[in-house]
């Protein structure tokens, strides 16, 4: 009888430990899935901000240069007021 159980227990472990063994492929299969999304989803973001940055640029220049010319008409006595 205590033979029977033993079996028994070790066929419940076994299929405890098969179980886990498939657990932990599922696992790693979604870490890796996860991992691909995640490196997805960065890159337009990091496009985005390379592209805002961009945009930050051009209102630098653009504001360099308003005042480059706001300069010369003042120099040339071409500004208003």
């Amino acid at each position: 009888m205590a033979d029977n159980i033993e079996n028994i227990i070790l066929e419940h472990l076994r299929a405890i430990r098969a179980d886990i063994g498939s657990i932990k492929n599922d696992v790693r299969e979604i870490k890796q899935r996860l991992t691909s999304l995640e490196a997805a989803v960065a890159g337009p973001r990091r496009d985005n901000s390379n592209l805002y940055g961009n945009v930050i640029d051009q209102h630098a220049r653009y504001d360099r240069l308003v005042e480059r010319v706001e300069r010369i008409e003042r120099r040339l006595d071409l500004a208003d007021g």
